[in-house]
C-alpha cells in the first residue's frame, strides 16, 4: 500500500517540501509536480524499517530486513505492470488468469544495491539484470563511474533502479542519466530512505522517474548523510563498519 500522507520532513506541516509530489492509493493529495514521490506506508514496510534503522542490528539480520523491504517496495513500485490474459489448466478444470507481459530490466546501484536484488528477482524470476557502479567522492559528494554492464533493448523494457539510500541525488541523477542515454524510457527508482534534497534533484533532472520509499528524512547533514537515516547500508549489510568510526547515513 502507497500513501501520500504528505512529504515526511520533520514533524511539522510547514515542513513538507511543495516542489515534491507525494503519492497516496488512493490519492487524496498531489503537490503540482512532474515527479511522483510513491511513499510506501505498509506496516510491514516500516516494521523491516525500524529494525534497519536500530544501530544494534546486527549484520544478519539486517540483511534479511534488507530481502524483506526490498520484496515489498519492489511489488508496490510494479502494481501497473501490463498484464495478458492467459488460459491454464488446474487439475479440476480450466482457469482464466494474467501473466505478466513486460519486459522488466532490474538495474542495482554497486554495492549497496546488490542487497537489494535477490528480493526482486524472487518476485520476478524472469527479469533482465543490469550493473552500475558509482562510488562517491567522501569529501566532495561527487559521483564517479567505475562499471555499467546493462541489457540490450532498454527502450521496451520496465527498468527498476535499485539504491537503498537517496541522499544528495547525485549517484542517482548519474545513474539514471546512463539508463537512460542506454534507451531507457520507462524507470522507476526504489529506495529505503530517501532524503529531501536528493528527491528535489532527480525531480530537476529526471521528472519522469518515479521513486518509490517508505521515508523521506529530515535533510542531510554538513557532511552530506542522511539524518536520521540509518547508517552507510552497504557496510552494515555486509559488516565491514570500522568499530571506531560512526555509521553515517547517507
Amino acid at each position: 500500500m502507497t500513501e501520500d500522507r504528505g512529504l515526511n520532513v520533520g514533524s511539522r506541516s510547514s515542513d513538507r517540501d511543495p516542489r515534491i509530489a507525494v503519492i497516496r492509493h488512493p490519492p487524496s493529495l498531489l503537490y503540482s509536480s512532474p515527479v511522483p514521490v510513491h511513499v510506501v506506508d505498509h506496516p510491514l514496510v516500516h516494521d523491516a524499517l525500524v529494525t534497519l534503522r536500530d544501530a544494534a542490528t546486527a549484520p544478519e539480520l539486517f540483511r534479511r530486513m534488507a530481502v524483506r523491504i526490498s520484496l515489498l517496495l519492489a511489488a508496490e513500485a510494479t502494481r501497473d505492470l501490463p498484464v495478458s490474459p492467459v488460459t491454464v489448466r488446474t487439475p479440476l478444470g480450466p482457469a482464466e488468469g494474467r501473466r505478466i507481459s513486460a519486459d522488466v530490466v532490474v538495474a542495482p546501484v554497486l554495492r549497496a544495491g546488490l542487497g537489494m536484488l535477490d528480493a526482486v528477482l524472487e518476485l520476478i524470476p524472469t527479469a533482465r539484470v543490469g550493473h552500475i557502479g558509482l562510488q562517491r567522492d567522501e569529501i566532495t559528494a561527487i559521483a564517479s563511474q567505475y562499471y555499467a554492464k546493462l541489457p540490450r533493448d532498454l527502450d521496451r523494457s520496465v527498468v527498476l533502479m535499485i539504491d537503498p539510500m537517496l541522499a544528495t541525488g547525485g549517484s542517482a541523477v548519474a545513474a539514471l542519466d546512463l539508463l537512460k542515454q542506454a534507451g531507457a524510457r520507462d524507470v522507476r527508482m526504489i529506495c529505503i530512505v530517501a532524503a529531501p534534497e536528493g528527491v528535489a534533484l532527480v525531480q530537476r533532472q529526471h521528472p519522469s522517474v518515479r521513486i518509490y520509499t517508505p521515508v523521506i528524512d529530515r535533510e542531510l547533514n554538513t557532511h552530506k548523510f542522511i539524518v536520521p537515516g540509518l547508517g552507510d547500508f552497504g557496510d552494515r549489510l555486509y559488516g565491514t563498519v570500522d568499530a571506531d568510526v560512526p555509521a553515517t547515513g547517507r
